[in-house]
């Protein structure tokens, strides 16, 4: 008898194909084009990478501060790090990318809802089970 992993069971090699052929096909869009330049230049940007790691200190700092049940302190802080989101959304890249992000995440949202409402008039995805024929009482 053949043995088969659990993946190989539960999804067939051809829908795997497929998936990933749609996986390719969603890297060439704009959208995710523009991220990764984005995302290079994000990278490669000092004042962007400096304001990150200070919002990542300030971070580490209000954890400190909510150990020690400082509540001022970790309203100063959190003040200080919205005051550095504000100067790091402030950049035009870093907003574009965020925005990028977002319209990403809703690409692949509207994907997996054409999956699904594809399927849904297939089967009755959300009780698990195929619709079954309507019986003549």
């Amino acid at each position: 008898m053949e043995e088969y992993t659990n993946t190989e069971l539960i999804v067939r090699e051809d829908i795997l194909t497929k998936a990933k052929e749609l996986a390719e096909l969603l890297t060439t869009s704009s959208e995710v084009q523009f991220y990764q330049q984005a995302e290079k230049q994000i990278s490669g940007n000092s004042e962007i990478q400096t304001l990150i790691s200070s919002i990542k200190k300030k971070q580490k700092e209000i954890v400190a501060f909510e150990k020690f049940q400082n509540q001022k302190m970790v309203e100063k802080i959190e003040k200080e790090i919205d005051d550095l989101q504000d100067e790091l959304d402030g950049i035009p890249i870093v907003s574009e990318f965020k925005q990028t992000q977002t319209d990403i995440n809703y690409l692949l949202q509207l994907v997996m809802s054409v999956i699904r409402d594809t399927i849904s008039d297939k089967i009755n995805v959300e009780a698990g089970k195929a619709e079954s024929p309507k019986s003549c009482d």
